[in-house]
């Protein structure tokens, strides 16, 4: 039995080109394209749909916030985003909302039916410029945890108090400690961090 896919696009010339390709594939069939979330939003809930292909960039809402409302309808559904955007971002915004790969339009028909094939297999699909991304991500996330533990337990109590917008007097005064020892902890932070302001190791320590 035929797959069902469905088309967000709002490119008429792209869309059908999409629609076509599908077509003419033996293992999926076209169960309804569409040129803007809000119509997908109505119509595809309405619809046999197994998996969608998804544009970020959509008159008025955009294709993440179409993902994660068609998700919470049908959770069931798999999303291909399928776009021009490779900043991260947009990425990882996509794959928050629900989304199960990720690729470029510029990869060509064959790509994209693979990349759907891959889907139904259990994968998760991406342009491989879009995996380089998402694997950099994860390393820096790494780095910068392995740098935020080697703050000591009173250091990060304190620096989790910076983060909540808390002066050194208050913080000082909140952990019962004198302003000069809050100064010292302040200064080992940065040093750890390899930071020179408070912004600084607040956005590094948020980002853990």
């Amino acid at each position: 039995m035929k797959k069902r896919i469905g088309i967000v696009e709002d490119d008429r010339d792209l869309r059908e080109a999409l629609g076509m390709m599908i077509q003419f594939t033996d293992q999926y069939e076209l169960a309804g394209s569409f040129e803007n979330a809000e119509l997908a939003l109505e119509e595809l809930p309405k619809l046999t749909v197994n998996a969608i292909l998804m544009d970020i960039n959509l008159p008025g809402e955009s294709g993440i916030i179409c993902v994660n409302k068609l998700k919470s309808i049908c959770p069931s559904v798999l999303v291909l985003m399928c776009t021009s955007y490779e900043d991260d971002e947009k990425i990882f915004q996509s794959l928050e909302a629900g989304a199960s790969g990720y690729i470029l339009k510029t990869e060509g028909p064959a790509k994209i039916i693979g990349a759907l094939d891959e889907l139904f297999e259990g994968g998760s699909p991406m342009s491989s410029s879009i995996a380089r991304k998402v694997v950099a991500s994860f390393s820096k996330m790494e780095s910068q945890n392995k740098i935020t533990e080697s703050l000591t337990a009173r250091e990060r109590e304190v620096l989790e108090l910076l983060a909540k917008g808390q002066m050194n007097k208050e913080v000082a005064a909140q952990l019962e400690i004198s302003n000069g020892t809050i100064r010292k902890h302040i200064q080992n932070i940065y040093e750890k961090l390899h930071v020179n302001t408070r912004v600084e190791a607040v956005n590094l320590y948020l980002k853990r």
